[in-house]
């Protein structure tokens, strides 16, 4: 539970951090060379959409902190000396009940961060697109490519936003390090998402075998509580017949 605690954290701060930080590359990127301005009210457009994935991240990094410290919590509390100290909370039915939501929840996280993963992959794929197309420009002198940002969503179908090889806002594009520095922070939240997956399959493998012990525990002190109980009848038993021979010898 301790190595995927740190993992988690470890994977969420780096999607959160360069999933931050490349949205807002992402934000100059449109402003400077695309000539894109926000749209005037309440209109939906890409950056409206760019501000909600930006609140998204904040919640993903405060709920994941909440959720890292009770996965820890109970990991802590399965061990022989925390049960030892605390009595045998854990092998209740309300201990059981814990860990078995709790694996609920690890397994419903862990197909979210796959969801997460999946989507933090489509920026990275536009990204390598156009740095490619930088990286290759000399070898394409003859050709005129375009970008067209109707081809990834980013604006409407009426609407034309296109940068072109030939044209010199491309060469500076190509030339300042916002490009390479945002399609690098989009590979690091991409490798934050994965690190988290990884966490999820970590704690999913822990909860899992934390059940596994508390079934057999409450198994056996069910079991040691029969074998008490019957021991102490049968003593009984031996007592009232130990009697009842005194009193008839007597």
């Amino acid at each position: 539970s301790l190595i995927a605690t740190i993992l988690l954290y470890m994977g969420v701060a780096l999607f959160c951090g360069c999933g931050h930080e490349a949205l807002s590359g992402t934000v100059n990127i449109l402003q400077s060379y695309f000539d894109m301005v926000p749209a005037a009210g309440d209109a939906l457009d890409v950056f409206t959409i760019i501000n909600i994935l930006k609140y998204i991240i904040y919640g993903l990094a405060a709920g994941f902190f909440v959720f890292g410290v009770l996965l820890l919590v109970e990991g802590f509390f399965t061990t022989g000396a925390i049960r030892d100290l605390y009595g045998e909370f854990k092998i209740t039915a309300c201990g059981r009940c814990l860990t078995a939501f709790l694996m609920f929840l690890a397994y419903l996280f862990f197909l979210v961060w796959l969801g997460v993963t999946a989507f933090t992959s489509l920026p990275v794929f536009m990204y390598f697109n156009v740095w490619s197309m930088c990286q290759n420009t000399s070898l394409v002198d003859k050709a005129n490519l375009c970008l067209d940002l109707r081809q990834f969503g980013a604006v409407t179908v009426s609407e034309e936003r296109t940068l072109c090889t030939a044209s010199e806002r491309f060469v500076k594009m190509c030339e300042s390090n916002e490009l390479d520095l945002t399609f690098h922070l989009f590979v690091c939240a991409l490798a934050g998402a994965g690190a988290a997956v990884i966490a999820m399959v970590h704690f999913l493998m822990a909860l899992a075998a934390n059940w596994g012990y508390l079934k057999d525990a409450s198994r056996l002190q069910k079991y040691e509580d029969i074998k008490s109980k019957e021991e102490q009848e049968l003593h009984d038993i031996h007592s009232t017949r130990s009697k009842e021979r005194l009193n008839a010898y007597t």
